[in-house]
């Protein structure tokens, strides 16, 4: 049979086995089992801290989360789990042999244990700093692939999904406000033709081109430049008239022609042109999506029926 002093020495043969840290405190809080993994990162014999409160070896547990989940261990024989948002470092540890290196982020949790007719404590802290890491990693990585899915591949700009979800937010906001809201399309002409002349590698150079001269002339932080698709774009432009969103069509539609990027032979004109359609949202008119982009939509063939390289506003059936 094994003596209790034979039992008490496997037990904290035991304690110093475990990865984690185990700090046992009487109903003083004096420390009565401090094992070994706590000695290697703390820098804190067994022999120099037993029998001394917890809160004299860490003054700075004082008024913490771990001294109010000790009392209520104690006191209430409640077992709680420190909260890592709040306190990630509780304890001044660190790596093993490591005594001035940063401190290791740790999971707490404390629990009571009845010993006979006294009521002792034990805090058990788990070193989760590489879980942390990790953690920290896989949601950089998941906000980076969403952060991707919402870029078109070939011209670092808002795609169709992008656009979609925005628009929709966008008119929410202005039926609920009845603030002004206005959409642009817009597309290459004889775009066609130009693929056919230069090839498909030269025309995704100049769907870049006039992608990265639409998203930098949207100035304000809640425009957004997207592809439609193929080689048309789209502006949603929140807090802007009719009027005034058809100025920005003009803009945008001399900035492409004054770069005098050569076209096609087969094309209307010698350089790349945009036709631009605008339309803009009203509360009893075009209020939903669908009768926006189509009203957009309508604006945009009108500019090419009418020959192009202009800017139409819907309902209107001319350039402003």
């Amino acid at each position: 049979m094994i003596s209790t002093d034979s039992s008490l020495d496997l037990a904290a043969g035991a304690l110093n086995l475990l990865d984690c840290g185990v700090v046992v405190l009487d109903d003083e809080h004096h420390i009565v089992l401090w094992n070994r993994w706590m000695t290697t990162r703390s820098g804190r014999s067994s022999a120099r801290v037993c029998g001394q409160s917890l809160f004299t070896v860490f003054p700075e547990l004082r008024g913490s989360r771990v001294e109010a989940a000790v009392l209520a261990a104690l006191v209430d024989g409640n077992a709680k789990t420190v909260s890592q948002g709040l306190e990630r470092s509780p304890f001044p540890l660190r790596e093993a042999g490591s005594f001035d290196g940063v401190r290791i982020d740790q999971a707490v949790s404390v629990s009571p244990l009845r010993e006979g007719a006294a009521t002792l404590c034990v805090i058990e802290i788990r070193d989760v700093s590489g879980t942390i890491d990790r953690e920290r990693q896989l949601l950089e990585h998941a906000e980076s692939l969403r952060a991707r899915s919402y870029v078109d591949g070939l011209t670092g700009i808002h795609n169709r999904r992008y656009f979609d979800m925005t628009l929709d937010r966008e008119l929410r906001r202005a039926q609920r406000s009845g603030g002004p809201l206005s959409l642009l399309l817009m597309d290459i002409d004889s775009f066609k033709a130009y693929n056919d002349h230069f090839g498909h590698q030269q025309g995704d150079t100049c769907l870049i081109t006039v992608a990265q001269a639409l998203a930098g002339m949207l100035k304000r932080p809640a425009d957004v430049a997207a592809r439609y698709g193929g080689e048309e774009f789209a502006a949603i432009l929140p807090d802007t008239t009719a009027e005034q969103a058809a100025g920005v069509a003009e803009t945008i539609r001399l900035d492409i022609a004054k770069r005098r990027l050569a076209h096609a032979p087969a094309a209307v004109k010698d350089h790349v042109t945009l036709s631009i359609g605008v339309a803009s949202f009203s509360k009893d008119g075009l209020s939903e999506r669908a009768l926006l982009i189509d009203a957009a939509d309508k604006a945009l063939y009108a500019a090419k029926r009418a020959g192009r390289d202009r800017v139409v506003l819907a309902g209107t059936g001319a350039s402003p």
